[in-house]
């Protein structure tokens, strides 16, 4: 698998997807998240990385039980088997999926997580309460 990258724009309030592909020929790649093609002024991937205006953000490879892909930045809701506890967690990085979470001793299900929303435009999902 290709590594696949959104990033943030800080300036606009908006991601950008498949930032990976940012090269003077192939810019028509990178689109917002409503499938349309994105305008930026960057000329490669790295302008993404190397940016302060952007964050850029890797896919974990894993989809959430509606099929949505969980990227880094993720805010994730998990549930515990028998159970109506809630959990919500800030996806941290993206190399063990049993760590991943800001929560090191939690160990769920990844089949039964949903991604609820992000850390730029949800930041209080991680405030509220459930259970």
């Amino acid at each position: 698998m290709v590594p696949k990258f959104r990033a943030w724009d800080k300036e606009n309030e908006i991601y950008l997807y498949n930032v990976q592909y940012a090269y003077d020929t192939l810019s028509g790649f990178v689109k917002y998240g409503n499938g349309e093609y994105a305008e930026y002024d960057e000329d490669c991937f790295g302008s993404f990385l190397n940016n302060k205006r952007y964050v850029a953000e890797q896919y974990t490879g894993l989809k959430d039980v509606n099929g949505k892909e969980i990227y880094v930045g993720d805010i994730i809701e998990t549930t515990i088997e028998d159970c109506i506890q809630y959990n919500k967690y800030l996806v941290k990085n993206m190399w063990d999926p049993h760590v991943w979470m800001s929560d090191p001793d939690s160990y769920y299900d990844l089949s039964k997580m949903e991604v609820k929303g992000n850390v730029h435009t949800n930041p209080k999902l991680l405030e509220a309460k459930h259970g």
